[in-house]
């Protein structure tokens, strides 16, 4: 456990987490909604630095990045812990458990770059839960990463403040992030955040010159509506973000949302010909 860098001690024995926009008042022994962040006596600690429950090598376009180097491999990393609370979570085994539910590797920074050297991988990709919940141990392994030559990817939904963003911004190379929609009700409904904080990471994220893709899930119902789409698009547009590739994904039965079908094709088809109406140049 270390002590986490972006939080408020309270009067009250309560510390504010200020890593993400839901701002947590954590009591004492207790866990802010990522499960990962304990306020252990007025002290706000990271439960998972350097104890990675998942690592795999991975091809880069798995991530999805097509457009980032395409044929190589990373190496991948995952702590359980993410501030989202997506009813169609495929990872939920180990994004919405606690620490002590999965099991965990013992990995300090510099053994992870060593793993990235041993297995011959150009970067190392932090991924399958919510990367930015565990933002200190990230940023520690993408400092030594960069120094040794790697590159370092980030795959996230992007529900972080600013602040913790931008300490990190200098040691990213890449980026995929879930634009889950283009409504704050659907993301407050279906994943229990806000859309604002996800469109100025993105902004921040190009401002910084990290290469970025994004990913849309269309889920039948949810977020399918066709003018939904055009907004979006339309605001990637207008922020100069039309030559970022848009990857349009197929929802499959999970988690909370197993009563749903699978996204029909023809609804990706539409969602694919609606980006090329707005002038989306990389849809996939």
């Amino acid at each position: 456990m270390i002590e986490c860098r972006y939080y408020q001690k309270l009067d009250d024995g309560r510390v504010e987490c200020q890593l993400c926009p839901h701002h947590c008042r954590i009591a004492d022994g207790k866990t802010g909604l990522c499960r990962s962040r304990r306020n252990l006596q007025g002290t706000l600690v990271s439960e998972v630095y350097a104890k990675p429950c998942a690592l795999a090598i991975d091809p880069i376009e798995k991530k999805p990045l097509n457009y980032f180097h395409p044929g190589t491999t990373c190496f991948s990393l995952a702590c359980t812990g993410c501030n989202f609370r997506c009813l169609n979570c495929q990872n939920h085994d180990i994004s919405q458990v606690s620490p002590s539910e999965v099991p965990h590797y013992e990995l300090q920074p510099e053994e992870v770059v060593a793993l990235c050297q041993k297995h011959h991988c150009p970067g190392i990709a932090y991924t399958y839960t919510e990367p930015l919940t565990y933002i200190e141990y990230i940023t520690d392994c993408a400092r030594l990463a960069h120094k040794a030559g790697f590159w370092n990817i980030l795959v996230t939904a992007g529900y972080v403040c600013q602040e913790p963003l931008s300490d990190l911004l200098p040691y990213l190379d890449a980026a995929n992030i879930d634009l889950k929609s283009f409504s704050d009700d659907i993301y407050s409904h279906v994943s229990g955040g806000h859309l604002q904080p996800v469109l100025d990471t993105i902004l921040a994220m190009k401002q910084a010159g990290v290469w970025i893709e994004l990913t849309n899930l269309i889920i039948p119902g949810v977020n399918d509506d066709m003018q939904m789409i055009h907004r979006m698009c339309r605001w990637l547009k207008e922020n100069d973000l039309a030559e970022v590739p848009l990857h349009f994904t197929r929802f499959y039965p999970r988690f909370k949302m197993s009563d749903l079908p699978p996204t029909p094709l023809q609804t990706l088809r539409a969602a694919r010909l609606t980006a090329e109406e707005e002038g989306i140049k990389h849809i996939l």
